[in-house]
């Protein structure tokens, strides 16, 4: 493929990531960028053009020996639930915007620290960076079979790297506090994710089964090469404690490279996105590696006895095969690797040197000045030109430096020299004791010792059989081999360096920490950071200071970098959060606190401390008092805890006191409606028995039938009023518990027809037509009587509500799992839908007085309830889809 085709591809893509980047700026809380996958993908960029070319590489030199890096994540990352959101947790509630950052934190806010751990940083990515723009040169000259040009302007990597910085600088700094969410950069980072696994796998796919015959073709003839067995062995001990270094580097790189930190920690939206990323991030490596074995035995049987470079099988085999679609989309896939790697490390490097050295060391005396020559925006600036010289001196370095080592190479120096951060970041997590001064002795002799065993021997050159330094060690004295160091000759050269330099590394911390006690603001953030759960939601309460300041004299400094507004707003909502009186003169330590969180964002916690410092008088505090105020603040926020769980469970008990109190007036206001409706139902019946009696009493003369009608009026009154009161009776009962139920195993559609037969006679008088559907041998456990007695009331109410033509009753019965259902419909006017749920309510009746009531007491349902629920069945109401009522309940099989 041409260059200019080549070029134009390149560009389009590019202009598709602004597109994204610029898209998802522009989208407040938007469900597509701030989900718990577009967390976990970003977290990808762990995969750099080391995993995508590199590992092919390795693969195919030296066999399995590519596993580890990616072992140690994985196993890791199920400990993210506990660690990782202990980081995410300490980092947001102060406001954390870089590793330097969190390390300088923890240990006092130290800016020397800070800068240590900058430096630190930048000694290990810098290289790293300078070696992807390397891997985008060498594959675009690959792809396009150019050459490489010694002109600067010539090479297609200058522009690619200005561009990158351009975005970058302008997507990475866009709020001065640099602790905000940049979405615009982790949805771009995490569709590159995406891309580059895809493109993966792709070309996996096309040389194991297109190229090959599968899996087994390519183990079949790449076993037939020289040095197979060899290479494709774990070996003995020596080399199980080799990979086991080297998973243990890895697991300290997914924690502490600054890219890793910066998507992981910084831009964390959510804890509960961490839930999605233990699985889909490890799922991630697991689908990338996948194919890097065939494809790099693929590589070595296609071209045996030629002298390529195995880092580039994935481009070279498509090429082989006149592939051009192939070949440009693993280029791209390469080409996101390397640029989401250049574009977050970028972002992360330049707010720690802006932080951390550029800042405290620089600009820091004209911050503290009353006529304030530094503004938010000249800190912006600093950091987008951070960025912009730093990936432009990083291909400084590619071009005149050369990078001879391969990809892979670099990137494990890279790791040897941030993993000399891991005593101190982890002993800040679980170590109270840990010191600023171990802090800082531990990294300067872990990253000597590192710069002895690893660094120097790779400047000189590994395979140079001249170098006496390598041959013999420093002034000729074997122990002192910078491989072999005493005497241990079993570990290849990483695994060495790492082994040696965490020793002395975690050796120091731990000797220095313990026999110097750090002050009194260490010992104070060693609890907050170790202990951040019991603090989080009131860490100020838990900061110890002493001293004089004034809340006028912090808002001038606050009102410089935040505006009057916001900090008129952010002192409000402190004022709230603590009760505190807007017109109080004096500044507690809680102010201080929070205004120094407030700072931190944008000028580092190192610089946040001093320029609060600056307006504030504070006094040296001792470490038994640092001990006392902890402990105080400790018993504190376990009483407020305690306070507020008690407020809550009040609350919930007044809450549920004043639904009681609402329910009993309720209840008192039905129960009178009850006994007005009982008392009418009593009178008529008693009215009417007192009337005819009245009249057979004093007219001796009444005519036989008239006296018959009489008595006969008299006869069905009293029976009115006996089921009245059985009714009563009967509800009551069942409702203290007194009703017992004699269940056998009967046929429901027998029972129903037993119904239906006293009953017919009426039905035909009204003209209504009853129908009855179900399988004839249903059965079902139940007290025949009383469900005799439910069935019996629902139709009569059914026959009562029918219209006076056409009626229509349906009985239908049916099996459902464990239970028979029966449901009773009609064709009259329905049921109210407001009314659904209450009309088995005993006073149900009795609240609906201004309608027309039909005939009965109001409790027929209501007995229904209870009988159904003794049978531990269900009873509801509904409307018929012909508009009638239907009421349906169920019984229990067995």
């Amino acid at each position: 493929m041409s260059s200019i085709s080549l070029l134009i591809i390149l560009s389009i893509y590019l202009a598709a990531l602004f597109f994204i980047a610029h898209w998802a700026e522009k989208k407040e809380n938007n469900k597509w960028t701030n989900n718990p996958y577009v967390y976990s993908l970003s977290l990808a960029v762990y995969c750099t053009a080391w995993t995508y070319y590199g590992s092919v590489g390795v693969a195919a030199d030296s066999g399995l020996s590519y596993l580890p890096i990616y072992l140690g994540p994985i196993i890791i990352a199920p400990s993210w639930i506990l660690i990782l959101k202990k980081i995410i947790r300490i980092s947001s509630v102060n406001k954390i915007s870089s590793i330097a950052d969190f390390i300088s934190l923890r240990y006092g806010n130290s800016r020397f620290l800070g800068a240590i751990v900058t430096l630190i940083c930048l000694t290990g990515i810098l290289p790293y960076i300078a070696l992807q723009l390397k891997a985008i040169a060498e594959t675009f000259h690959v792809v396009t079979k150019t050459k490489m040009s010694n002109y600067i302007f010539d090479d297609t990597t200058t522009y690619v790297a200005i561009a990158l910085a351009l975005f970058a600088s302008y997507y990475g700094t866009r709020y001065v506090d640099a602790s905000e969410k940049r979405k615009g950069i982790v949805t771009a980072v995490a569709m590159e994710s995406v891309l580059k696994l895809v493109f993966f796998v792709t070309v996996g796919v096309y040389i194991t089964f297109f190229v090959f015959d599968g899996f087994d073709d390519i183990y079949q003839k790449a076993s037939l090469l020289e040095h197979f067995q060899e290479k494709n062995t774990i070996g003995g001990l020596p080399q199980a404690i080799n990979w086991f270094l080297l998973c243990v580097l890895s697991m300290f790189a997914i924690f502490l490279l600054p890219r890793q930190f910066q998507v992981s920690v910084i831009e964390n939206n959510r804890e509960s996105h961490i839930n999605t990323a233990i699985w889909l991030f490890p799922l991630y490596l697991l689908i990338f590696n996948l194919f890097v074995y065939p494809i790099a035995w693929g590589g070595n049987i296609l071209f045996e006895g030629k002298e390529v470079n195995s880092d580039v099988y994935s481009l070279l085999i498509p090429q082989l095969f006149d592939n051009k679609t192939m070949t440009v989309l693993v280029f791209l896939g390469g080409f996101s690797a390397a640029i989401s790697m250049i574009i977050v490390s970028s972002i992360g490097l330049s707010t720690m040197i802006t932080n951390n050295i550029l800042i405290p060391y620089n600009l820091l005396g004209r911050l503290k000045s009353e006529d304030q020559t530094i503004s938010n925006k000249t800190i912006i600036n600093s950091r987008k030109i951070g960025i912009f010289l730093l990936i432009i001196l990083s291909y400084f370095m590619y071009r005149f430096f050369g990078l001879d080592y391969n990809l892979v190479s670099i990137g494990m120096i890279a790791f040897v020299i941030i993993a000399q951060l891991a005593p101190a970041f982890f002993g800040a997590l679980f170590w109270r004791r840990g010191s600023r001064l171990g802090s800082i002795y531990s990294i300067i002799i872990g990253f000597f010792i590192c710069i002895y065993t690893l660094l120097i021997p790779y400047m000189i050159g590994i395979t140079n059989i001249n170098s006496t330094f390598i041959l013999n060690g420093f002034l000729d004295i074997q122990l002192l081999k910078p491989f072999q160091l005493f005497g241990l000759d079993y570990l290849d050269p990483v695994p060495h360096a790492l082994f040696w330099s965490l020793l002395f590394n975690i050796m120091t911390y731990i000797s220095v920490s313990v026999s110097f006690k750090g002050n009194y603001r260490e010992r104070n953030y060693a609890e907050m950071f170790v202990d951040i759960n019991k603090y989080i939601t009131n860490h100020e309460n838990a900061f110890v200071w002493k001293g004089t300041a004034y809340r006028s004299d912090i808002e001038k400094v606050l009102i410089r970098f935040l505006g009057e507004e916001r900090t008129k707003r952010a002192m409000n909502i402190f004022n709230l959060k603590y009760s505190i009186d807007k017109n109080e003169a004096l500044a507690d330590a809680r102010l201080i606190k929070f205004s120094e969180n407030l700072l931190t964002g944008h000028i580092g916690t190192a610089s946040a401390r001093i320029l609060i410092s600056s307006v504030a008088k504070e006094e040296k505090i001792s470490l038994p008092e640092v001990l006392k105020i902890l402990e105080e603040s400790k018993e504190n926020i376990i009483t407020n805890k305690k306070l507020t769980e008690t407020s809550n469970e009040l609350k919930v008990i007044s809450a549920k006191l004043q639904n009681a109190n609402e329910s009993l007036l309720e209840k008192d206001k039905q129960k009178d409606e009850f006994l007005d409706t009982v008392t009418h139902e009593l009178r008529t019946p008693i009215t009417a028995i007192r009337a005819a009696s009245e009249i057979l009493h004093d007219d001796d003369d009444i005519p036989e039938d008239l006296k018959k009608q009489f008595l006969q009026s008299i006869i069905s009154e009293s029976d009115r009023l006996n089921r009245l009161i059985d009714k009563i009776l009967d509800l009551e009962k069942f409702e203290t518990g007194k009703q017992k139920i004699n269940v056998a195993v009967y046929n429901i559609i027998e029972t129903i027809e037993k119904v239906i037969e006293p009953l017919q006679h009426l039905i035909n008088n009204k003209n209504i037509t009853i129908y009855v559907e179900g399988k004839s041998s249903l059965t079902a456990v139940y007290d025949e009587d009383r469900i005799f007695q439910v069935i019996t009331n629902l139709v009569s109410n059914s026959i009562k509500f029918c219209p006076e033509n056409n009626g229509l009753i349906t009985i239908t019965a049916s099996e459902k799992v464990n239970i028979i259902e029966i449901q009773v419909s009609d064709n009259g006017k329905g049921i109210n839908k407001n009314d659904l749920d209450v009309v088995f309510d005993k006073f149900y009746q009795s609240t609906n007085q201004n309608f027309k009531k039909p005939i009965g007491s109001g409790l027929g349902l209501a007995i229904c309830k209870q009988i159904i629920e003794h049978h531990k069945g269900k009873i509801w109401a509904s409307n018929a889809k012909n508009g009638g009522a239907c009421i349906t309940f169920t019984l229990p099989k067995k």
